[in-house]
């Protein structure tokens, strides 16, 4: 794939002062250590376990639901970093399984767990089924990892969270925000820290990822024109979750410094930038019908179909934020890294009144999404949750 970095508008990596300035001690911290990564073979997860196993960790065990995508975590690993003397293995496992739970009582000795595990797409709170998936995944199955972290006697969990967790506007960044409640009521009992950050270009599932996609099949790309968001790389995204799960401190999040490096752009200019790094020319249509059929006849003239529109799907955000006006920031510590430095503060009883509402609806196997909103309501203060009725999966 071309470069990444070109493709989102930039010329060098965000972190690599950060990271330079702390090796030292990063690269010693993991050669000493024993890593669990859960989720370890999403996009985010695959960069985190490449930036452990680099630097030589004693322990390092990924799992993760895709069978597929564990072994060419493996592939990759070894076709690029080779060999470690410690101990590197995967398991195909859900968290949220009889297995995974026999896993953890054969072994279970981890210095330091990540849980990059997660249903992160907008388009999940589209039926009320995939949202109390979500909902397992991204808090229940989070705080049950965090308990068994606890039990086992582990030194540092790390949580990743998401940039649409600040003043969340659609169901998934609600539920990473309700995550985050979750975290402190157990960060008296481990220390945990987190992060939060920007889109990963072309990670799996996402818009990006879908041009490459698109490109194989000999589809036309579609894109919002009117959506300004921040990109991080794959590595990037690594490089933050590792400085976090080292470095933060508990309740610590950590997240990537606003600058002229990191700057926003559109969907639409992205598209526009691969296919010319492609060699092909934008040829904008007006409907679907047109970009369907053009994709026959364009791309032997060296032009591509492209269909650029306003987005009116639920949940999309107008913009994208790290932190909220209370938080307390220590903006100081890193060159481009920030921190959310968080004080203990959680409700404990409206906490447990969730888990008992969520447990009954389960346990009744009957719920609908208007009384999960509901919840939500009661949880985030000023939810700012935007139902359009219309959602991704019912456009092209």
């Amino acid at each position: 794939m071309n470069s990444i970095l070109s493709l989102i508008g930039r010329e060098s990596e965000l972190f690599t002062q950060d990271i330079i300035s702390h090796e030292n001690r990063l690269r010693k911290e993991v050669e000493n250590s024993r890593f669990l990564v859960l989720g370890g073979a999403g996009s985010i997860g695959q960069a985190v376990t490449k930036e452990i196993f680099k630097r030589n960790p004693k322990k390092l065990h990924v799992v993760d639901l895709s069978e597929n995508n564990l072994v060419e975590l493996v592939r990759d690993i070894r076709s690029s970093h080779g060999y470690i003397q410690g101990d590197f293995r995967t398991f195909t496992l859900d968290i949220g399984s009889i297995e995974y739970d026999a896993f953890i009582a054969s072994d279970g000795m981890y210095d330091y767990v990540l849980n990059l595990s997660a249903l992160k797409h907008v388009r999940s709170e589209k039926d009320p089924f995939t949202l109390m998936r979500m909902i397992r995944v991204n808090i229940f199955n989070t705080d049950k990892t965090i308990q068994q972290s606890i039990a086992a006697g582990v030194k540092k969990y790390f949580c990743v969270s998401t940039d649409k967790a600040a003043n969340p506007v659609n169901m998934m960044g609600g539920s990473k925000r309700i995550m985050e409640m979750f975290l402190m009521r157990r960060s008296e009992e481990i220390p945990i820290s987190t992060a939060r950050f920007a889109n990963v270009a072309f990670s799996d599932g996402s818009l990006l990822h879908g041009f490459d996609k698109r490109i194989q099949k000999m589809q036309p790309l579609v894109a919002p024109n009117d959506i300004k968001r921040y990109f991080v790389t794959p590595k990037e995204s690594g490089e933050l979750c590792l400085m976090s799960c080292i470095f933060g401190e508990n309740r610590d999040i950590f997240f990537p410094k606003l600058s002229e490096e990191l700057h926003l752009i559109t969907f639409s200019e992205i598209a526009q930038k691969y296919l010319q790094s492609l060699g092909y020319e934008p040829f904008l249509c007006n409907t679907e019908e047109e970009a369907r059929t053009l994709a026959n006849m364009l791309p032997d003239q060296r032009k591509w179909p492209c269909l650029f529109v306003k987005s009116d799907t639920t949940g999309e955000k107008d913009f994208e934020e790290f932190f909220t006006e209370n938080e307390q920031l220590d903006m100081n510590r890193f060159v481009n890294l920030g921190v959310v430095k968080n004080k203990l503060d959680y409700d404990s009883q409206m906490i447990q009144d969730f888990e008992k509402n969520i447990v009954t609806m389960l346990e009744n196997k009957a719920w609908n999404k208007e009384d999960i909103v509901s919840l939500f309501n009661e949880m985030i203060p000023n939810f700012g949750h935007q139902e359009k009725g219309k959602y991704l999966d019912s456009k092209m």
